[in-house]
């Protein structure tokens, strides 16, 4: 397990914590009039026995909600340490229908047999533990001097949310916002991903925090990230309006094929620190977006 720590605040509101999970995640607890909300339980129970010591200090008075913003390993898998019999501090884990769905899914189970393969020791004592208080659409949560809404997300993953807090104007973007860009994991998902970016542009946040990019990068790494986007889809149509394949074979240098190299993204002009995980996804954009432009 990565060890877990708060960030120092760098100027967002002091009733938010950001807890950072070595190199793999950040998270959040929010401290509210009456609830000390998390926002995702990282990558396991330990993780989340962490996430819960920071919490402590803020309990006095108030209860403990969780949220899961997603289903994907890194944000859910220590709930069992907030629900189920061996629950170190039982709590409602809060989550949309479609995260259950997700959590309960084969595929959840392959991945973590998976991980457990792998990485024996850092991921045999998670147990999959579905969210215990589930919901379609959009949900709030009335914390008296804060509100947290919870607004669809969907793209990166159909079952993802993220929270709002309009009272302090913070967006807290879970994986729809990264540095460089959020994962699209369909060609169908491309546009889902530029229209929930669109949104989340819209609210016109003072602050962003996000699970994958910096506490620094702030609300105009969703521009960014529009621009990615935008900057792909017309790349990849001028390479097929030159005759390039839709479907470049496996060994295609497809940077190249549309005129788009890794090495150009450098958002809010920003190297991007983890080459080695996104480049590939970088790549994966490409052949999906000249999918999705040739209708396929």
């Amino acid at each position: 397990m990565e060890a877990v720590t708060l960030v120092a605040n760098a100027g967002w509101d002091r009733r938010i914590l950001v807890c950072r999970c070595g190199t793999l995640v950040d998270t959040w607890i929010v401290v509210t009039e009456r609830f000390v909300v998390l926002v995702d339980t990282m990558d396991g129970p330990e993780s989340a026995a962490a996430l819960l010591d920071l919490a402590r200090p803020h309990l006095s008075g108030r209860q403990l909600l969780v949220v899961n913003t997603h289903a994907h390993w890194d944000h859910v898998w220590g709930n069992q340490v907030f629900a189920g019999p061996q629950a170190l501090h039982p709590a409602p884990i809060i989550a949309t229908r479609a995260c259950a769905a997700q959590l309960a899914s084969g595929e959840a189970a392959t991945t973590l047999a998976e991980m457990q393969g792998k990485d024996p020791a850092g991921f045999a004592a998670v147990r999959l533990t579905p969210p215990t208080v589930l919901f379609d659409g959009a949900l709030r949560i009335e914390g008296g001097d804060l509100t947290l809404e919870l607004l669809p997300a969907p793209g990166h993953a159909d079952d993802q949310v993220v929270v709002w807090i309009p009272e302090i104007a913070t967006l807290l973007a879970a994986d729809a916002v990264e540095l460089p860009f959020p994962f699209a994991e369909s060609a169908t998902a491309l546009p889902v991903i530029r229209a929930t970016l669109t949104t989340l542009a819209a609210l016109d946040a003072g602050t962003a925090l996000y699970c994958h990019a910096p506490e620094t990068a702030g609300p105009d790494l969703i521009q960014a990230n529009l621009a990615y986007f935008q900057t792909l889809e017309e790349r990849c149509r001028a390479a097929l309006a030159a005759d390039a394949t839709a479907d470049p074979p496996a060994d295609a240098d497809v940077e190249a094929l549309v005129g788009f190299p890794f090495a150009e993204l450098r958002p809010l002009g920003q190297a991007v620190t983890q080459p080695e995980f996104y480049r590939p996804g970088h790549r994966q954009h490409i052949r999906l977006m000249l999918r999705w432009l040739a209708g396929g």
